[in-house]
């Protein structure tokens, strides 16, 4: 076959772009062009059309046509494939095939019929091939990028931890010159000050004293060295030298503010445990309900394995509420059957998962729950494979397109109306070197460069509107569809997925007491294989 131009023209005959891969003047090519749409037969499914010197292979692409003038001799089965081919170009480049978008992309579709046809003849790629060609991406380059963003974070905080130690170091050298003017002071007016052994506090931030022997001994952490071999420098180490110890100088007024780091790690360990759960308001009656699941689930459908494990934990502040019962509420569902199974502190009454009144009380009424104390009342366990009970269904399907392609459909679904799931990510690994296009999905995604996978991230999901089922859909290099597999799931979720709930709490006079609980669900592992 010899292809003599690829062009994108409008239904006038007009040119859009277009490729010459022969020599042919301008003027020889809009000629061309400006007759095919007079040729086009009417009421007829034929793609070609031929004159006395070339033939036309067109396909409609919108409101423009695409097509490929080639020589009377060319095969015209190869010229339709390779055709389509272009065809599947311009719409993965371009998000809709109108004038002003393919203008816009245009040195792009150019450089992509160059990698399909050269000097008349059809390469032996496809459609991912092309791909990979464009967007002349490395994998080695991100992952460098990665690791140079990380370096600079690091500097920075060693830049912060420094410039506090300085300060610390400026606030002793002033407090030592304050010492040393009030004893002159004294001297002069013949009254000396008491004296008196102060010890000095050990504290962990204070590691540049103000002597000048340890300074000195710290000045080449700020001095430019060369490579050594065997060197134990760390790599904050080794940034520092190289911004050297101006950077550290230029900071210090910024960073001079004193900073609570303990406190801010705390808060974020807290945050990191509930994630974007609501907090709870505590009543002077408290219970905390935590659960944790460890699932695995089929990819065709069932379940492997199936884990459910709970605790119920009462905190009392108030000691005139300490002689109280906990009456559980009725779930909703019935979660696990006789497959669930409670179990009891040894100082409570036993009831089992058959009985329809559970009461969480002390077996001697004289006694009280201990204050200010949180203390397990109740455990509870399932352990099976009923697929009614997973509370968050995945189904993952790729299809693989022929061409080195793979169509990745995912969706989810809420299953369990006791729960609400904030902070759900789906993740899904890729097929090596490859990365995807996202035609459709709800929530956000992102890519993993450390796992090399899609994560798809979806804030909340809830039984009580849209949210509580969703898709997206994806193409991405491969035809392995073992290689999506397995497919991991966290989040965080609010509520009993047991439906375990405080129904009422009360003396055992009769009077009510006011509660507060927090439920909770925690993943241990949640994998589709």
């Amino acid at each position: 076959m010899v292809v003599l131009a690829a062009s994108i023209c409008t239904k006038g005959g007009k040119a859009v772009v277009s490729r010459q891969f022969r020599d042919m003047s301008r003027t020889r090519i809009e000629s061309l062009l400006a007759s095919f749409p007079k040729l086009i037969p009417t009421g007829t499914q034929h793609t070609t059309v031929e004159t006395a010197d070339v033939r036309y292979v067109y396909q409609p692409l919108e409101e423009l046509y695409i097509l490929l003038i080639t020589n009377k001799a060319s095969n015209i089965l190869q010229d339709i494939d390779t055709l389509h081919l272009f065809a599947r170009v311009v719409s993965d480049i371009c998000r809709s095939a109108d004038e002003r978008e393919i203008l816009t992309k245009a040195f792009e579709i150019l450089g992509a019929f160059d990698e399909i046809v050269s000097l008349g003849y059809r390469e032996n790629v496809n459609l991912m091939q092309v791909r990979s060609v464009l967007e002349m991406e490395s994998h080695e380059e991100k992952i460098q990028e990665i690791i140079s963003r990380n370096k600079e974070a690091e500097a920075k905080e060693e830049l912060k931890r420094r410039a506090k130690q300085l300060e610390m170091q400026r606030r002793e050298q002033q407090r030592r010159a304050a010492g040393d003017t009030a004893a002159m002071y004294s001297g002069i007016t013949g009254y000396s000050s008491v004296p008196r052994f102060e010890p000095q506090e050990h504290t962990p931030s204070r590691i540049v004293t103000s002597s000048p022997a340890p300074a000195a001994s710290r000045a080449p952490a700020f001095k430019s060295s060369g490579m050594k071999l065997g060197s134990k420098k760390t790599k904050q180490a080794e940034l520092l030298d190289a911004l050297g110890g101006e950077a550290l100088i230029s900071s210090l007024p910024e960073l001079s503010a004193p900073s609570t780091p303990t406190v801010s790690a705390s808060a974020s360990q807290h945050d990191v445990g509930r994630g974007s759960l609501p907090e709870v308001e505590s009543q002077s009656v408290h219970v905390v309900v935590k659960e944790q699941v460890n699932l695995i689930i089929l990819r065709d459908g069932g379940v492997q394995s199936m884990e459910l494990k709970g605790d119920m934990i009462l905190n009392i502040s108030d000691e005139s509420v300490a002689h109280i019962k906990l009456t559980l509420g009725s779930p909703s569902t019935d979660f696990g059957g006789n497959a669930l199974q409670f179990k009891n502190h040894p100082n409570t009454n036993k009831f089992t998962a058959t009985q329809s009144t559970k009461v969480i009380a002390l077996k001697d009424p004289a006694k009280s729950f201990p204050l200010n104390h949180g203390i397990g009342v109740l455990k509870w366990r399932y352990a099976g494979t009923d697929e009614s009970n997973v509370p968050l269904s995945i189904n993952c399907w790729p299809s693989p397109s022929g061409d080195g392609t793979c169509e990745v459909s995912i969706e989810y679904e809420l299953e369990n109306d006791n729960v609400t799931l904030y902070d759900v990510v789906i993740s899904i690994p890729l097929p090596d070197g490859s990365y995807p296009t996202v035609s459709s999905h709800t929530g956000e995604w992102s890519l993993d460069s450390s796992s090399h996978s899609l994560a798809w991230s979806i804030p909340i999901v809830s039984p009580a509107d849209d949210t509580r089922s969703g898709s997206m859909v994806f193409n991405v290099g491969g035809d392995d569809a073992g290689a999506f597999f397995p497919v991991q799931v966290r989040f965080v979720g609010l509520g009993s997925m047991a439906g375990v709930n405080i129904g009422s709490v009360e003396t055992f006079a009769g009077e009510d007491v006011p509660f507060s609980v927090d439920s909770m669900v925690t993943v241990e592992k949640y994998s589709v294989v």
